[in-house]
């Protein structure tokens, strides 16, 4: 019995998978954007920041194609498409770009462009154009106002004097926009104001009216010269010339400057440099800054912060103080010039008491008069008296130079360990030992109180020639604010080694 021939089932033919239209998709809607940017119909960075806020909606579409493409696979009986690597690679690229850009946005980029010094005409040339627009503001003062506030964010702010009694302001403004329409809409949103408000007056810039798009405005202001005046400014440079009441200014980021002024004046700056003249009230500088200089101050001068690269002081008439995280020191006034920078402290003519606590400088102080206390580590310090007073010194990894006037009378109490004593006066006994030197003695009739510490370095005391009267002049009292003197100095005692 022969077993029957099994006929196999007709072959049904295949149809072919229809092709992903997600890759096409994508090159249109990228085209697309590409082309409104080119035109200038779109913001780069608008478009940047709505990319790092709704990147997830483009996988959610990717999703959606995906979904769409396997239904009609299913409805045509054909095998559904999967994603392939060149999708998985899209997937990957949008999820790292996304994240990457919702990150960038939570940045404080302002801060961070200031930090750098970047220009926001910098990002301007990249995303867009620059468009400059001039405007006028002219306004009589009402009588009853006396002070005047600036409130610029970003630009330069100068102020003269005035021939009338009006406020003239003359506007430079620069927009950063993607066409002639998006500048001239941002202008007319940042148009400067001025209102009163009792004895005050107010010119506001209103750059920050822009928004995120750049609006820098410079402004030329003339008032009357006895107003009082008041400036904030942010990223831009402030010069006032020519002032009979107070000056007082905040900056950021800018070039400071102040000349002529009857007033007092005050400034708080932020990473910013100051140069101050011809003034006849007091002088207050605080904050962080980069470069100062300050003389002709017939007042009072106080610096208080952090100082970046170098600090001049030329002709203070009264008390002298100067506080930071690395230096103190105050002196009655200075009749010649200060300089100071991050490794050296050089000052002429200076007037006691002399307060000076520092470290790591290289310190030299000629024509001193009057009483000083010195402290200083890790630098050596150079000290040339013209009149001498009581005076304490004490260093450590650091030589000492006192040159004190040949007709001086005083009496010496030093000490050195690791280091030698010299001296140019016989009456003066000295000891050196190997690991510590000792010198005491009086020289005429030990007026003055000298006391010289030292650790790992050496002592010298000299003789110059008489310059001016040997007694300390009586330094000038600060209205309001007695000159203080210091107290004789006391010999520091400490156990020696064994």
């Amino acid at each position: 019995m022969s077993n029957p021939v099994q006929t196999p089932p007709p072959l049904v033919p295949l149809r072919p998978r229809r092709r992903s239209f997600a890759g096409p998709f994508v090159l249109i809607v990228l085209g697309i954007v590409f082309l409104l940017g080119n035109l200038h119909m779109l913001s780069w960075m608008r478009l940047g920041t709505l990319f790092a806020h709704y990147w997830p909606a483009l996988l959610i579409l990717w999703g959606v194609i995906k979904l769409i493409e396997y239904q009609q696979a299913q409805r045509d009986g054909v095998p559904a498409r999967g994603i392939g690597a060149g999708g998985v690679f899209l997937v990957i690229v949008i999820v790292v770009c996304g994240l990457l850009a919702t990150q960038a946005s939570r940045f404080n980029w302002g801060e961070i462009r200031d930090n750098m010094n970047i220009d926001d005409g910098d990002l301007d040339n990249i995303f867009g154009e620059n468009y400059n627009f001039d405007d006028h503001l002219e306004q009589d003062i009402p009588p009853a106002i006396t002070s005047l506030r600036v409130n610029d964010d970003h630009g330069a702010v100068r102020v003269s004097v005035a021939n009338d009694n009006k406020i003239t302001v003359v506007v430079r403004k620069r927009v950063g926009a993607q066409s002639q329409s998006d500048a001239d809409k941002y202008n007319a949103e940042t148009k400067p104001m001025i209102t009163t408000t009792g004895g005050l007056l107010t010119l506001d810039a209103k750059t920050q009216a822009g928004g995120d798009h750049s609006v820098q405005s410079d402004l030329d202001i003339s008032i009357p010269r006895k107003m009082e005046l008041h400036i904030t400014s942010r990223r831009g440079d402030v010069s006032v010339i020519g002032r009979e009441g107070d000056v007082e200014i905040s900056n950021q980021h800018g070039e400071v400057s102040v000349e002529d002024v009857t007033g007092n004046v005050k400034l708080n700056l932020e990473k910013s440099s100051a140069k101050v003249g011809q003034i006849a009230g007091d002088v207050h500088i605080g904050g962080r800054l980069n470069e100062v200089t300050v003389a002709d101050v017939k007042g009072a001068a106080q610096l208080e912060g952090e100082f970046g690269e170098s600090v001049k002081l030329a002709r203070i008439g009264k008390n002298v103080t100067f506080k930071s995280s690395r230096t103190d020191m105050e002196f009655s006034r200075i009749d010649g010039d200060l300089d100071l920078d991050s490794d050296d402290l050089h000052a002429d003519q200076v007037t006691g008491p002399v307060h000076l606590t520092t470290r790591s400088k290289q310190i030299r102080l000629e024509d001193v008069s009057g009483d000083v206390r010195l402290q200083n580590e890790n630098g050596g310090i150079e000290v040339s008296m013209r009149s001498l007073g009581n005076v304490q010194i004490d260093s450590r990894n650091g030589d000492i130079n006192l040159s004190v006037p040949d007709k001086a009378g005083f009496h010496v109490d030093a000490r050195t360990r690791d280091g030698e004593i010299q001296s140019d006066f016989p009456e003066l006994k000295i000891d050196n030992n190997d690991h510590e030197a000792k010198a005491s003695g009086s020289v005429g009739n030990a007026a003055s109180h000298i006391v010289l510490n030292n650790e790992h370095d050496g002592i010298e005391i000299r003789k110059t020639s008489t310059k001016a009267s040997l007694s300390p002049p009586a330094p000038p009292a600060t209205p309001g604010k007695p000159a203080r003197a210091l107290p004789p100095p006391k010999m520091k005692v400490e156990p020696t080694e064994n």
